[in-house]
């Protein structure tokens, strides 16, 4: 008994971030979509991670495999403000932003805020959208804000972004600059359903009959919570050795012969909070190298040009990252 005392103490003290609470919110979230939701449980869990990590994601996929659907229900499940976009090749900064109207009876120029200042933002195709609108909503991902007639406007936390873009649809759509793609977080790309997913998909639907996917789903989080949660990801733990693993992978991005273009130091960031955030969504306050690789992937994706020859070969962004984190000897 002597023995085994100091055993549970160290146990105990070893778990120095309480994570029970952030652990049984996102076990509610994942249930409360689960109920609309089949399958793509990798999109799900990327989502929740950009929101601990408080980064946006881009979601890529074909039309009908619950891009949207899967963004806006996971909107509903925290208590906050939510604004849908759908980005049109028309579309101005002035539909996003807001726009300055001349009110008569104090004679003076009112700015009327437009759908960009919410809490989370649900923009669907947003690379239909021409350069210029692109960069409005480039400040306000950047830096949380917006600069409108000489005057910032703060965006009020959180202030997420979830945008969806079609990879096979070439008409009308304009590709999104590299320092763009760099302030997301993940791209995430969706796969079609498995044949029991989708046998699965077509049940559920037969018995929801006239139910609104909306109404199935309850809210969990409130803003305050999200923002404690958020704190919380900053505690956990990360060994030296680990910060060394994650910028060994970046690094090889800069120097590898596949590559045209490597990733920055905010890919090295984002590596580091994306971690964060697995491990406590598994109970953990550190981080581990599974928890690292499994993050890369959707992390450098984006973040990385092929050489035109690799490219020429059909070489992916995915396998030449698979191949780095392979490669990098992992710390012990």
């Amino acid at each position: 008994m002597e023995e085994k005392e100091p055993q549970e103490d160290a146990m105990e003290f070893n778990q120095r971030v309480d994570l029970t609470k952030l652990q049984e919110a996102v076990a509610q979230i994942k249930s409360e979509l689960g109920k609309v939701i089949i399958g793509q449980h990798d999109m799900v869990e990327l989502l929740i991670i950009s929101i601990l990590a408080n980064g946006h994601s881009l979601i890529e996929g074909v039309p009908g495999v619950a891009k949207t659907v899967t963004a806006k229900l996971l909107a509903k499940t925290m208590n906050v403000d939510f604004s849908r976009i759908q980005f049109t090749p028309d579309l101005m900064p002035s539909d996003i932003l807001g726009t300055s109207i001349f009110n008569v009876k104090t004679s003076e120029f009112e700015f009327k805020k437009g759908p960009l200042f919410s809490n989370i933002i649900l923009i669907d195709e947003i690379n239909r959208a021409p350069a210029k609108t692109q960069a409005a909503l480039f400040e306000a991902m950047a830096e949380r804000q917006i600069t409108m007639d000489g005057t910032e406007y703060d965006m009020k936390p959180p202030f997420l972004v979830f945008a969806t873009q079609n990879p096979i649809e070439q008409e009308g759509t304009y590709r999104l600059p590299e320092a763009q793609l760099d302030r997301f977080l993940f791209k995430i790309n969706v796969q079609y359903p498995s044949l029991e997913e989708e046998i699965q998909i077509l049940e559920s639907k037969h018995e929801q009959k006239n139910a609104l996917a909306e109404d199935l789903i309850n809210s969990i989080l409130s803003a305050k919570q999200i923002a404690e949660y958020q704190k919380t990801i900053k505690e956990i733990i990360v060994e030296k050795n680990l910060l060394k693993y994650i910028a060994a992978i970046v690094d090889n991005t800069r120097t590898n012969a596949n590559l045209y273009l490597g990733a920055s130091p905010r890919a090295s960031i984002a590596i580091m909070n994306a971690s964060k955030a697995l491990a406590a969504i598994n109970g953990r306050d550190f981080i581990t190298p599974d928890d690292i690789k499994k993050v890369a992937g959707p992390i450098l994706g984006h973040r990385i040009i092929l050489t035109p020859e690799r490219e020429m070969e059909g070489l992916t962004a995915e396998q030449v990252v698979n191949q780095i984190v392979e490669s990098i000897e992992i710390p012990r």
